[in-house]
């Protein structure tokens, strides 16, 4: 939401991809999903698959500048995503355009799909210089970076950066934010094994202008942004013989929310087997089964998580969960209430993170922080 309390209005100035996995489709899929309001302005139209590109037809420019003017001059704009561009012109007349506004813009300096087609040329990359000086943030891949000139002459600039480290070899994917030569935070994770990876870099900048619109600092609406991605590449449909769309329509609203969201109960149980049977039967999606240790979770159709946990006093060992993804700062604001804990944060070896405490009447409740590790653990089934 805006100051308004509406949705907030995202315009999306980039190319359409008519198999629906990346450019403007996958720019309106991701701000809906987060709430927002997408609107567009359409810079090229493509003939493409999960295979490659087949054709691009370029708007012309003064098209490009009338759906911008159009947009801004009735609905009005608190944040801006900017892909292809097609051609230099375009780029310096949408820089032309932008000037005015005072609100956040994103640039995804798109030079190259995933399957390898070029969508800009020498021109094109030359006038680029005009809208990374505009953007809050540039989001450049490892090859659109070097094709930029390179992290040190960016930062020389005084460029700020996103690099994305999806492109490199290793397993472990780093994304380093550079604000400055000597101010960077960084990002890793394990790469998921998955070919769908079409629209990977569109769907991460417009997540990040989407946060920004709404108000979120700069390091959150990453974070929450590479969430997003990771769990849109979890839940990919699998469609295509290439690199495949992701799923942004299964990424459930539990896991972007801002406060605190009630998600998951675990029950005491002292028969696993028959508990699990008991579940199943109703009709919920088992992901974890752990016989040996009395556990099972299962999953809901709106994403929300609901266990067994078999002990021998059940009557006592009801769990009440609540997730937030500023776990810590949480805890710290009770404490400061006067709330006892019976036990701080801490890294569980199931990939949360939790602290526990009783209720008034002696119920436990765990507040924790899990991300994808709570739909998506190691162990899943």
């Amino acid at each position: 939401m805006n100051s308004d309390g509406k949705p907030v209005r995202v315009l999306i100035i980039a190319g359409s991809d008519s198999g629906g996995g990346a450019g403007i489709q996958a720019d309106i899929k991701t701000v809906t999903m987060l709430g927002g309001h997408a609107m567009t302005a359409i810079t090229a139209i493509t003939a493409q698959n999960t295979l490659g590109v087949d054709a691009v037809h370029m708007v012309p420019t003064d098209m490009v500048i009338d759906q911008i003017a159009s947009v801004v001059s009735d609905i009005g704009v608190d944040a801006v995503k900017i892909g292809m561009i097609g051609n230099a012109g375009t780029a310096h007349a949408v820089a032309d355009s932008l000037a005015e506004l005072s609100c956040p813009i994103v640039f995804d300096p798109v030079m190259v799909a995933t399957s390898g087609a070029v969508l800009a040329d020498a021109d094109t990359i030359s006038a680029f210089e005009r809208l990374m000086r505009l953007a809050t943030i540039t989001t450049p891949n490892l090859p659109e970076l070097e094709a930029l000139g390179g992290k040190s002459a960016l930062l020389a600039r005084h460029i700020p950066l996103l690099i994305k480290g999806g492109h490199s070899d290793d397993d472990l994917i780093v994304d380093e934010l550079h604000l400055a030569e000597e101010q960077c935070v960084s990002w890793s994770d394990e790469r998921i094994a998955t070919r769908s990876t079409h629209g990977t870099g569109c769907t991460l900048a417009t997540a990040i202008a989407t946060g920004l619109g709404q108000g979120m600092d700069l390091v959150p609406a990453i974070e929450r942004a590479r969430l997003f991605v990771r769990l849109a590449l979890h839940d990919a449909p699998g469609l295509g013989q290439g690199h495949g769309p992701m799923g942004h329509q299964s990424v459930r609203e539990d896991a972007m929310v801002a406060g605190p969201s009630l998600n998951q109960v675990t029950v005491g149980c002292r028969d696993y087997g028959a508990s699990v049977d008991f579940y199943r039967t109703l009709g919920l999606q088992q992901i974890v089964d752990s016989p040996e240790n009395g556990y099972a979770r299962f999953e809901m159709p709106n994403g929300v998580t609901f266990s067994v946990h078999q002990h021998d006093a059940c009557s006592t060992s009801t769990v009440v969960y609540f997730e937030s993804k500023r776990l810590d700062a949480w805890v710290g604001e009770l404490l400061s209430l006067g709330y006892l804990f019976d036990q701080m944060p801490q890294d569980e070896s199931w990939g949360w993170r939790e602290a526990r405490l009783l209720d008034p009447a002696g119920n436990i409740v765990c507040l924790y922080s899990a991300g994808e590790n709570r739909r998506y653990p190691a162990w899943r089934i």
